[in-house]
């Protein structure tokens, strides 16, 4: 699949197959995040990458308690309101039961801690539809980012104290008909473009 095809049939996955991704897959996925750009070259990406369900469940749990301790408000509802509000009726899915999920963290004082994770994302999303595995963005311990709770559990899991969660992807085999992510073309609307001369 060449790069732009690969690009334009990306889509997200929220229904994942009860399938683990095999070692090979799943190294090629990280590696391409690894190779993501960095600014000044610093690399300071952390990927964790969790393959146990157990381990998925435990942090789902937690941010589901998490959120539902917390109240709508017009600051937050755009973002994560819908979070809340079903947090607190117990009933959040987030993960949408991948067969592994990645957290990139970096560094909490680093200027382009975000931008990092974010070019690591694209790349690990691009290589993910490139071997036939589906991804999806996971915004939810980047919204948490700072709860006591969630980051001592996060340093458990291998969190440095001097880093903080900056994006998180879900990842696995789609539960399609054909087993594969969907990747229809879609027309891209809004996003405008001015060229300045």
């Amino acid at each position: 699949m060449d790069v732009f095809s690969c690009i334009a049939t990306r889509h997200s996955t929220r229904k994942f197959k009860e399938e683990p991704v095999p070692q090979e897959l799943l190294d090629k996925v990280i590696e391409a995040g690894r190779q993501a750009p960095s600014g000044k070259h610093k690399n300071q990406n952390h990927f964790l990458v969790i393959r146990k369900q157990e381990t998925m469940q435990e942090l789902a749990a937690l941010v589901r308690q998490e959120f539902a301790k917390m109240e709508v408000t017009p600051e937050n509802d755009d973002n994560f309101g819908g979070a809340i509000r079903a947090s607190k009726k117990g009933s959040y899915n987030f993960l949408y039961n991948p067969a592994a999920f990645i957290i990139v963290a970096n560094k909490k004082d680093y200027g382009n801690n975000f931008a990092d994770a974010s070019c690591a994302m694209q790349n690990m999303m691009l290589a993910a539809n490139a071997v036939g595995l589906g991804s999806c963005w996971i915004n939810q311990l980047r919204w948490l980012q700072g709860n006591p709770v969630l980051t001592a559990y996060l340093q458990k899991l291998g969190m440095k104290e001097d880093e903080a969660v900056y994006a998180s992807l879900s990842l696995g085999y789609p539960d399609t008909q054909d087993g594969l992510p969907n990747r229809r073309i879609v027309p891209v609307t809004g996003n405008p473009v001015t060229y300045v001369d």
